[in-house]
């Protein structure tokens, strides 16, 4: 499914899309007849589950030379973990064990932490992706 058009409200919110279908692209399969740059497999509200979710950030911030000042503790990036306590994932993920790797859409690959318990499932971040989606929308 490729999306051709949003269409937005006065406010700016997404209020319908417009897309089309294209069999050939399917991948995964002996029918796949050309290469996709990649699939996004969209979850559920309604269906999905919550877990915690860690995105790291780096713990030292440098200068525009990439150089760590002299007094690295005055550099220590106060933002370098974001919790995100409610987020949204596939509902297969419940069955995950601790040290599971995953791909989450447009962010990142995740671990499955070693503080998931069955009534709570946590992620890190261990590597984000390249945010060529940002970089198109510019250029």
């Amino acid at each position: 499914i490729k999306c051709e058009e949003v269409i937005k409200d006065e406010a700016g919110n997404v209020v319908e899309l417009h897309c089309t279908y294209d069999p050939e692209s399917k991948t995964g399969g002996a029918t796949a007849n050309r290469k996709v740059k990649g699939t996004i497999h969209w979850v559920s509200a309604e269906d999905a589950i919550e877990a915690e979710v860690r995105l790291y950030d780096y713990l030292i911030e440098t200068d525009e030379n990439g150089e760590v000042p002299a007094d690295f503790l005055a550099a220590v990036n106060k933002k370098s973990l974001e919790v995100v306590e409610h987020a949204l994932i596939e509902p297969s993920a419940s069955f995950t064990a601790v040290g599971t790797h995953y791909q989450f859409l447009r962010t990142g690959y995740f671990v499955v932490d070693k503080d998931t318990t069955p009534e709570k499932l946590v992620f890190n971040r261990v590597v984000g992706l390249k945010d060529s989606w940002a970089k198109a929308k510019k250029g």
